[in-house]
């Protein structure tokens, strides 16, 4: 039994054989009568796993690229979305023919061709467009030169320095490079420089310009070898127009808006706390939200973070301003009656003034007269510094103290009233005084801070 299965077997591996070697025959056979003549020719002995000059040195490759689109950049993730064409020429010595007419052919011949093993370097995520078929053309001319061309959309790294944002200038690059062939055995080179490149001055974007491009030419360095790399530079300028309006001007009308509240009465408690109060959290609203478009993890700190810490910072102010008003109003009893009754209150001192003046003149006169016959002589300079005397009955010397001590007493009293005339400086006789000062230092300050913020982000 088990010999007649072993046969059954084998013939039924001997038929599959067969039919597989005539499906190969006559797939090759239709090939053929698809192929023109002159591609027929041009492919037979033709192998396309050697490169092109394979013992006579490196095969040049030239580049271009046209930009189609530049879809999406992204702060959160550090890179941009483009959709590009890719258009690689080399020569190949094998696809010589004569004529003068080039060949254009169907992108799937892409197969039975050799074609170099370009890819993006930094790239995240890539495809070729297949709508309706793959987006791939090849082009033949009589000298042998192949032209190869390619759509492609790809997600590509780009380094951001986000310190100005949003008033920064962003440089990111696009790279292309050899996979496996280095530089003895791939040449990579611009076809014009850097014209290669274009459809930037056509190029619409959501938050940038394109302010310049350029092309270079450079070798990356791994350790299996030297390989061949283009990159192509442009820079990105932040339209600002949109984060003004977005978020510069309202922070800026919330500071404003904390000033009300120097012209409101500190008798007005829950009024001034409440414009205070709503303009903090209000602020820090803004602030969160300003944060979320930008990576959290960002050790940053932007242009637009010290912007909103300017104007946090005077909101905050203007409330500590009323806390400190309203507890100097605490500290003066009386000095809310300021502001109301200081003209009666100067009246009445007046009137008061003069009464009593009037009254106790002739009482002055006499009260002068009897201390002027009954006061003792003055004493002199002098006896001011005559010493007790001692206890032994002895004379005391004519001698005074020596004069280190004094002058060290009198260091140390200039010094105490130094120190007393500063903390008379910084009391305060009114409290309405300080919603006086707010008025004029609090918008001076928030205007010379704002020349001073906007000068350093746009000119350094």
């Amino acid at each position: 039994m088990a010999p007649s299965v072993s046969a059954g077997t084998v013939f039924t591996i001997i038929l599959i054989s067969r039919l597989l070697e005539n499906s190969l025959l006559s797939a090759e056979m239709k090939e053929g009568e698809i192929l023109p003549p002159t591609i027929h020719r041009l492919m037979k002995g033709y192998n396309k796993y050697l490169r092109p000059f394979f013992d006579n040195g490196p095969v040049t490759v030239g580049m271009s690229l046209d930009i189609a689109s530049i879809d999406t950049i992204s702060e959160i993730n550090m890179d941009y979305t483009a959709t590009i064409f890719l258009r690689q020429r080399w020569t190949d010595e094998r696809l010589v023919f004569e004529g003068n007419k080039s060949l254009s052919l169907d992108g799937r011949l892409v197969e039975l061709l050799w074609v170099p093993d370009t890819f993006i370097v930094d790239s995240k995520k890539s495809f070729l467009h297949d709508i309706t078929v793959e987006n791939r053309l090849i082009r033949i001319f009589p000298n042998g030169t192949v032209l190869y061309a390619l759509r492609i959309t790809t997600t590509v790294a780009c380094n951001m320095d986000l310190t100005k944002y949003p008033m920064d200038k962003q440089t990111c690059t696009l790279q292309l490079e050899s996979w496996g062939y280095n530089i003895n055995d791939v040449m990579f080179y611009w076809t014009r420089g850097n014209e290669s490149v274009s459809g930037l001055d056509t190029l619409q974007l959501a938050q940038y310009t394109v302010e310049d491009h350029y092309t270079s030419v450079s070798e990356a360095v791994y350790e299996t070898g030297r390989y061949p790399r283009l990159v192509f530079h442009f820079e990105l300028k932040r339209s600002i127009l949109y984060f003004i309006l977005e978020t510069y001007v309202p922070s800026s009308l919330l500071v404003v808006l904390s000033w009300v509240s120097f012209w409101i009465s500190l008798s007005s408690v829950p009024a001034r706390i409440c414009i205070g109060v709503t303009t903090v959290l209000t602020m820090t609203t803004l602030m969160m939200g300003a944060r979320t478009s930008l990576p959290n993890a960002n050790c940053f700190i932007k242009a637009i973070d010290v912007y909103l810490g300017i104007c946090f910072s005077f909101i905050f102010g203007a409330l500590i301003e009323y806390a400190v008003a309203h507890f100097c109003t605490l500290t003066h009893p009386d000095a809310h009656m300021l502001m109301y009754g200081h003209h009666l209150h100067d009246m009445d001192d007046e009137m008061n003034g003069i009464i009593t003046t009037i009254s106790s003149h002739p009482h002055r006169a006499k009260r002068r007269k009897e201390a002027a016959v009954t006061s003792p002589p003055a004493p002199t300079t002098t006896e001011l510094t005559v010493r007790p005397p001692s206890p032994s009955g002895s004379e005391p010397k004519s001698e005074t103290t020596p004069p280190e001590p004094t002058h060290w007493c009198l260091t140390a009293l200039a010094m105490i009233r130094k120190i007393i005339r500063v903390i008379y400086c910084c009391h305060v006789e009114n409290p309405h005084q300080i919603d006086n000062y707010s008025r004029v230092t609090f918008p001076l300050s928030f205007v010379i801070v704002n020349l001073l913020y906007w000068t350093y982000y746009l000119y350094f």
